[in-house]
């Protein structure tokens, strides 16, 4: 039936033949347009993968803890850090230094008394 491979037919003919019925279309083009862009977004974030996120989940209580593991005071390292990875979604690599591996986010934040928070 499709000559040709185009990715965009299959939706749009099935727009055509949902909304068409017995001859009388019930949608003009400009409608029937953006529900095919609306499909295709859905298409493109549900339907291939209902696990798919934009950004990944990381272990943050995990990656806080060794990265804390050698500090003077783990707990409160352990909860800067955790607030910190949740927020940047990024924990620096190693137990000291390397802040500038997760970017500005995880540099720039600081506390009340102006003090770096991030671990």
């Amino acid at each position: 039936m499709l000559a040709r491979q185009d990715t965009t037919k299959p939706y749009f003919t099935s727009l055509l033949f949902i909304f068409n019925i017995s001859g009388r279309s019930f949608l003009t083009i400009a409608v029937a347009n953006g529900l095919f862009l609306l499909l295709w977004v859905f298409s493109q974030l549900v339907v291939r993968g209902g696990n798919r996120r934009l950004m990944q989940d990381i272990d943050c209580g995990g990656l806080c803890n060794q990265r804390c593991s050698l500090h003077s005071r783990p707990n409160v390292c352990t909860r800067a850090c955790g607030t910190c990875c949740v927020r940047c979604k990024c924990v620096p690599p190693g137990t000291s230094g390397n802040r500038e591996v997760c970017g500005t986010c995880y540099t720039d934040m600081t506390t009340h008394g102006n003090k770096t928070k991030c671990p």
